[in-house]
């Protein structure tokens, strides 16, 4: 393995770590809304929490996306 192999696999497992990490922040927050209610809505509660999903949820597949190329174009 090169390292520019390496440097896409590792680039792509780190994308989806952080697009992990932002669907987990994004239910967490979903979860506590009864404790912060009006706080909740006032930053538009659920499209909030769906476009956030989203766009970790893309994130996640850009990474997986990035770790098949790599791996791929190993061959």
């Amino acid at each position: 393995m090169s390292g520019q192999e390496a440097g896409g696999i590792a680039l792509g497992l780190f994308a989806v770590i952080l697009g992990g990490g932002g669907i987990v922040g994004a239910l967490r927050r979903r979860s506590r809304r009864a404790e912060i209610a009006p706080t909740y809505g006032a930053t538009g509660g659920i499209v909030y929490t769906v476009v956030q999903i989203g766009c970790s949820a893309l994130l996640v597949l850009g990474g997986l996306g990035l770790v098949v190329v790599a791996l791929l174009l190993k061959r």
